[in-house]
């Protein structure tokens, strides 16, 4: 099945987000990613979800999500039209000797090293997910002790 990204503008109150999710979750689609914060206006919140779905089957949510009361718009990215990151943290064990090794590695995907244990390192890197994925393959000989992703954040390209 195809991935579709949804950016979501709802109002920032509580349960909205309940209601988008559970929306989604009892069509019985799951849910890929999900990253949700205020816009530049506060009362405003945008809900970046990603799931699989038949395309027919995802204009079926979209027309179900703009039923709720409290969604303002709904726009699927494509990702020819939209610039998508994530934000990944990985925590790694790294002997005294091989820290620098592992300081390049990072350094190659324009992540940085951002706290600094006796035994590890934690490696924080923004990227598309695939790089973000290609990284975390190279990592994994040292050990990773812990990852935190956000999932995908995306926003439409302007037209020019």
């Amino acid at each position: 099945m195809p991935e579709h990204t949804l950016s979501i503008l709802v109002d920032n109150k509580p349960g909205v987000l309940t209601r988008v999710t559970g929306l989604i979750a009892r069509r019985g689609y799951n849910i890929e990613s999900l990253a949700v914060d205020k816009t530049q206006d506060p009362s405003l919140s945008r809900v970046t979800l990603v799931t699989t779905a038949e395309d027919v089957s995802i204009e079926q949510i979209k027309k179900q999500l703009h039923k709720l009361i409290n969604v303002h718009k709904i726009t699927e990215l494509a990702p020819e039209d939209s610039i998508d990151r994530e934000l990944a943290l990985f925590k790694v064990t790294v002997e005294v000797d091989r820290r620098s090794e592992l300081i390049q590695l990072a350094e190659m995907f324009k992540a940085q090293v951002v706290d600094v244990a006796a035994s590890t390192l934690t490696i924080e890197a923004a990227g598309e997910r695939t790089t973000i994925a290609q990284l975390e393959e190279l990592l994994a000989p040292y050990g990773i002790v812990e990852t935190a992703r956000s999932g995908k954040l995306a926003l439409p390209r302007e037209k020019t």
